[in-house]
């Protein structure tokens, strides 16, 4: 239901002038989505028609606290605690200033605005993933210090259509039909077949402001990479992973193929990343993981990668948060399967990349693409703050074959359950997400494994049906 005409004061810090100025530019744009982001890194929200965009900049728009309360299939989750102990009342969510963009390709034209949950006397709403990053940045403020970063996108082009076996099969070329098998990695060619929808997406990035950069095809039949440029704003780069994996859905959809963003859709090929570049300035934008001139590493690099070690193993509930996202991590699969940290080096969980030292940073591996940008950054920003505030030791560089290093300071879990177990118990990510939204991510999850759980899948009777 919209709110009154009345205007009110955005804790978000949109304006209604932001909404004005967008509809006098776009008089074309007849309806508007507005997506709020749950634990799962899914959007939900409404479509709304063009008359209702201004009062949604004046004073919000109501939703039920619920819809931060779902699992991935959109079902409730009562432990979350954001259903009936709550009454499932109405909050206000507020647009995300910068994210009011127009949605290209629509017919009839349509936008997009991104939004975050409050209370109704403005005050945020502790289980919103954006707003739990934001205490993490407001935490590094409050240091002087002020995090920079960016995600790069890996995913799949799938056919529609399952293949004899019914089986995900990689995507035709959308321009020619031609189908290949092969792992066309890096094959400038093979990027040819997708130009048009490459296209696309590119004036789709372009129309939302968001820097898409050099698209590559990855290390399995039908994988491709799209990277971001490098944000001064690490909320905006959050929100760039957000708005870029809709738009390539949308894009992908309207050239007959399918966008996966699974973290392991084929089995015997690689599984799909979501890398988190991350470097901190102080107040006078010096990159503070810069070495200066006699210095092997800066101390803060080395202290947030000891923070990031540290508490990787009980962060990884937030890295790979689905059943699925477990099978990505198989041994020279480039994807990290321990705490480890190397320059210039693949096979470790946190690389730190060769170039100007002006540009250090820290490559974050482990996440799948799977995984929700906000709670990535956020978790990665806090192991940060721990490693700097107790100034702990990464531990030596792994050098050469990083899966075959032994790695004994920390247990990571084996698997899913393990990693929701680990998550439950852990007092930093408690501090990391915050205590409300560390039940509900806890809560859903928990809710989702033993859906699977309980699963009896075609392996199971092909195991076991005539055998035992």
């Amino acid at each position: 239901m919209p709110t009154s005409n009345a205007t009110v004061t955005s804790p978000s810090g949109s304006t209604p002038s932001e909404a004005k100025a967008f509809l006098d530019a776009h008089p074309e744009i007849e309806a508007f989505d507005i997506v709020l982001t749950d634990a799962n890194g899914v959007g939900r929200g409404k479509i709304v028609r063009r008359h209702e965009l201004m009062s949604i900049f004046e004073g919000g728009r109501h939703m039920p606290i619920s819809i931060l309360g779902l699992d991935i299939t959109g079902e409730d989750v009562h432990e979350t605690g954001l259903i009936w102990t709550t009454g499932d009342g109405d909050l206000r969510a507020w647009p995300i200033p910068g994210t009011l963009v127009p949605l290209f390709g629509t017919n009839p034209p349509r936008g997009q605005v991104l939004m975050a949950m409050y209370h109704l006397d403005g005050q945020p709403m502790s289980s919103d993933p954006r707003l739990a990053l934001a205490r993490q940045v407001d935490i590094l403020a409050a240091k002087g210090l002020h995090p920079a970063g960016a995600f790069e996108l890996e995913f799949f082009l799938l056919a529609n259509e399952r293949d004899a076996e019914g089986k995900v099969q990689p995507a035709r070329a959308v321009l020619d039909g031609r189908s290949s098998g092969k792992t066309e990695v890096y094959s400038v060619d093979h990027l040819h077949g997708m130009e048009p929808l490459f296209s696309d997406i590119y004036a789709a990035a372009k129309a939302q402001g968001i820097p898409a950069e050099t698209v590559i095809s990855e290390y399995a039949p039908g994988q491709y990479e799209l990277t971001l440029n490098y944000r001064m704003d690490v909320m905006r780069a959050a929100d760039d992973l957000v708005m870029l994996k809709r738009l390539v859905r949308a894009q992908a959809r309207r050239h007959g193929v399918t966008a996966c963003f699974m973290a392991k859709p084929i089995e015997k090929y690689a599984g799909s990343g979501m890398h988190f570049h991350v470097s901190l300035q102080d107040d006078t934008g010096r990159n503070v993981f810069a070495e200066a001139g006699g210095e092997s590493w800066s101390l803060p690099l080395l202290q947030g990668l000891g923070g990031l070690i540290q508490t990787m193993a009980e962060s990884m509930l937030v890295f790979a948060p689905h059943a699925n996202s477990w099978r990505r991590f198989v041994s020279q699969s480039y994807a990290p399967v321990a705490p480890t940290w190397g320059v210039n080096n693949r096979s470790v969980a946190l690389r730190v990349p060769a170039g100007d030292a002006k540009n250090r940073r820290i490559e974050h591996r482990p996440s799948g693409v799977d995984a929700n940008p906000y709670l990535v950054a956020a978790t990665v920003l806090a192991g940060i703050v721990i490693g700097l505030d107790d100034g702990l030791d990464p531990g030596p560089e792994t050098t050469g074959n990083g899966y075959e290093s032994a790695v004994t300071r920390t247990t990571m879990p084996v698997d899913w359950r393990a990693a929701i177990e680990a998550a439950r118990a852990s007092t930093f990510l408690k501090g990391a997400l915050g205590e409300d939204l560390h039940r509900t991510f806890v809560a859903i999850k928990q809710s989702e494994y033993l859906r699977v759980a309980r699963t009896v899948s075609e392996l199971d009777y092909h195991l076991y049906l005539h055998e035992v």
